[in-house]
Parts: C-alpha cells; structure tokens; sequence
C-alpha cells in the first residue's frame, strides 16, 4: 500500500553532478543562461600596515577602489547577474574566458595564469541543516594589489581572513595580494574538516547501531554517507592536482616568502583526501558487514526451521504410519492400536523420538552457545 512504505532518507547532495554551461556552438567566453537572476552583492576590504577600512559597493562603483600601496579584496556573491559580473570584469582586467569560467558554475578546480594575473578556481563544502555537504564553486582572480573572490550564494567560512586583517600588526596587513589569495585558499581548503569531523561521528553512529540491531534504515543511511563522502571526494580530488601545477610552474604572485604557505595548503588537501578515503572505505565495509549480517540472520532462521523440520519429519512418518486404516481384527494388522495404552505409547515415542533429535542437534552445534558463537 503507498500509506505503509516506509520513508527514506533523501540522498541530497548539492553540488555533486552539476555545470552549467554555455549553449551549444556559442563562442568562447559566452554565459551560460542564468536560471534565476538575483543582484550581486560586493563587500570591499581595502588594507596596508597602518590602516583597514570595509565597505560595501556596487559593481558601477569599482573602478576607484584601488589604491597605490594597499591590498583590495573585493568579494562578490551571485553569479547570475551577469551585467555585475561584466562590470566586475571590465574594472578589474578579470579575462573573459575566466569570467565565463566564474558564471559558467561547475568547473574543475583549476588555477591559470592569465599574464601577471592568476585566476583559481576552487570549491567551498559546508554542512547544510540537514546534514548534507554543501558545496559551491570559488573563482579567485587575483594581481598586483588586487584578490577578487567570487561565491554563488551568501555565507562562508572566511571570517577568520576577514579578522585577521582588521586586527593591526597580523602578517596579512603587512603582505601583499599574493599571500592573500593563499589564505583565502588555505581558509577554504580547511573548512572541509569541519564536514570530515561530522561524517566521523555520523560513521561511529551508524557502527553502534550496526553491531547491536542492522536494519534496512541503517543500509539507505549507509548509502547516503557514502554519496556525500563521494561529493566531498569529487571536489577535494582535483584541488590537489591544483595546488600542484601551480607550485611546480609558479606564479609571480607567488613570491618565495608565500610558497611555504601554498606548500602547506597542498598538504591539508593530501590529508583530507586520506581522510576522505578512508572514510569511503569504511562505509564501504559497513555496507559488507551489514549483508553478513543479513546473511547470519538468515542462517539463523533456516537453522531453527532445520532442527524444527529435523524434529517433526520423523514423527510426522509414525503418525502417518498409525494414520492408515487397516483391519485390527487381523493379529498382523496394527494389533497395538487395540492395546489400552497405545494413546499414550504413541506420544512417548514421539517424546522419545524429539529428545533424541535435540540431542543430536545439540551435540552438533546447531542449538545452545556454539550455535550463536
């Protein structure tokens, strides 16, 4: 009946399978239609040594924002207003090809050069209400005085940058765009530890709740991690090979002070992808052991209903035996179906018969502690 189906947890993992891109046949460098247009938002901080100041602004606004001597971080949200997007571009020399990698949503991890400039694109994962892996794409363009970040949508984990640079005297005030960007980088690439440590203990659960009672639940939950652990994987997996061609061709941007720090982001993505395997592996196994335990329960009913058979199919054969109808006027017919107790011989040789085959059940391991052991 459709009312008795039990409910499903929904296997929803955002940013798993998704790209958007340009129509077929359309040159390069073309946006792809928008499914929703909603305004760009843009938050500017402007720093040197002795000074931060943070502002918001609009897209028309940006060309005065720069300033000799200081770092402007410019971090939009929305790329679906792709007129922002174009003016964001045309004030910062931001290449059409990167612009359309920016609003295009979906792209491989990736970082190039474009000149003095270096664009990057990255994913960001966060942990929706329900539980699953939120993951968005990052584009990062970033020049002489100059990091812009865009995000799809509101909310991020780069406050710690965003203080850091308000607080006078940090190392961030006193370096250039370039170890900004790698920051920013390192800040995004930590944040998936957060969403590992979660699945850690979402794992530990389903492996009490394995051991002590499996049921169908467990496997579709099972499942479901598995899926995110699977998103989380196809986003972290390219960013390693990321970091990688960018230390080994560098970057102008990338000044021997700053590559110890983009040498130390590579390696938090080795780890989170370590750990992202394991993690892969042991639900995984989780799914083995739940279909053993399956199969055990199963053995287990078919062994009761074996020594349930092994009991009665003899005693089945005496009754149908003594269930025939033979004359017992004859001394060769029967003649103990006319004794005064055999009513009652009948039913000790059953007895006798089921003792005799729990005996042996036992003495063979299928009843008692060697059975469950």
């Amino acid at each position: 009946m459709p009312g008795s189906r039990s409910r499903r947890p929904r296997l929803h993992v955002r940013g798993l399978v998704r790209r958007r891109a340009a129509p077929v046949g359309a040159p390069p460098g073309a946006f792809a239609p928008a499914e929703s247009r909603e305004p760009m938002t843009l938050r500017v901080m402007r720093y040197r040594p002795d000074r931060c100041e943070a502002f918001d602004a609009r897209p028309e606004d940006l060309a005065g924002v720069l300033e000799p001597g200081a770092v402007v971080w410019v971090d939009a949200h929305g790329v679906s207003d792709h007129d922002a997007l174009t003016r964001l571009g045309e004030a910062f020399g931001v290449h059409p090809l990167a612009l359309a990698d920016i609003a295009n949503v979906g792209q491989r991890p990736k970082a190039e050069a474009y000149g003095g400039a270096l664009f990057a694109v990255t994913r960001m994962a966060r942990l929706t209400d329900a539980g699953a892996p939120d993951v968005e794409q990052v584009s990062l363009w970033a020049s002489d005085g100059l990091v812009v970040t865009v995000q799809e949508r509101a909310g991020d984990c780069l406050d710690p940058i965003r203080a850091r640079i308000r607080t006078e005297g940090s190392r961030l005030r006193r370096s250039g765009a370039g170890y900004l960007a790698v920051m920013v980088l390192d800040a995004i690439t930590d944040g998936y530890f957060p969403v590992l440590e979660a699945y850690g203990e979402r794992l530990e659960e389903i492996e009490r709740r394995l051991l002590e009672r499996p049921d169908q639940s467990l496997l579709h939950e099972i499942f479901a991690a598995k899926r995110d652990l699977m998103a989380v994987r196809r986003s972290i997996w390219p960013q390693r090979e990321m970091l990688a061609s960018l230390m080994r061709e560098g970057h102008p941007l990338i000044e021997p002070p700053v590559a110890p720090y983009l040498r130390d982001v590579a390696d938090h993505v080795i780890q989170i992808v370590d750990i992202t395997e394991t993690y892969r592996e042991l639900a995984q196994s989780y799914i083995d052991v739940y279909l053993s335990s399956v199969a055990n329960r199963t053995n287990e009913v078919m062994r009761v209903l074996t020594v349930v058979a092994t009991i009665f199919i003899p005693i089945t054969f005496v009754a149908g035996v003594y269930g025939m109808n033979f004359d017992t006027s004859s001394p060769a017919n029967m003649p103990e179906l006319s004794w005064r107790f055999g009513y009652l011989f009948f039913w000790g040789v059953c007895a006798a018969i089921a003792a005799v085959m729990l005996l042996v059940a036992r003495r063979l391991g299928w009843l008692g502690s060697r059975a469950r052991g």
